[in-house]
């Protein structure tokens, strides 16, 4: 009777870590992510790609990207501000290709349109990223 009730409590947990490690399903308009890079803020900076883990996703190194999740995650990263971490998210498909990169984080993008040139949001027209989750990885930020 003891024994299976231990095997039952295995069971129970074994099925739990399963449910809490279940990842979102991604819509069919995202991609899901990793991108390492340093955090200031809400903003993430891209660092470079590792050999093994070359990435998938048109990200280059020095690309900014807005972050937004849930408090308490976004409070664990502001935490390890400073030190290289790699972020996991959701991203929206064809929303880093506005303009024409010309290298080295220099991009030429396509300016506001209507009476006056009005400068509009400056929170417009910045790639977001919905975190899901991060780790930290070997390396040290820039500081500039």
């Amino acid at each position: 009777m003891r024994t299976a009730a231990l095997v039952f409590l295995a069971l129970a947990g074994l099925s739990a870590v399963g449910a809490a490690q279940e990842t979102r399903k991604v819509p069919k308009d995202s991609v899901r992510v990793a991108v390492p890079g340093c955090t200031k803020g809400y903003v993430f900076t891209a660092g470079p790609r590792t050999v093994d883990e070359p990435g998938r996703f048109e990200i280059r190194e020095g690309m900014h990207l807005r972050m937004n999740g849930p408090k308490k995650l976004m409070a664990e990263i502001k935490a390890h501000e400073g030190s290289m971490i790699e972020i996991t998210g959701l991203m929206k498909k064809g929303q880093y290709n506005d303009g024409i990169d010309l290298g080295r984080g220099v991009r030429i993008m396509p300016g506001p349109s209507g009476p006056g040139g009005a400068l509009g949001s400056p929170t417009a027209n910045q790639i977001q990223i919905d975190v899901e989750g991060w780790r930290p990885i070997v390396g040290d930020c820039r500081s500039r």
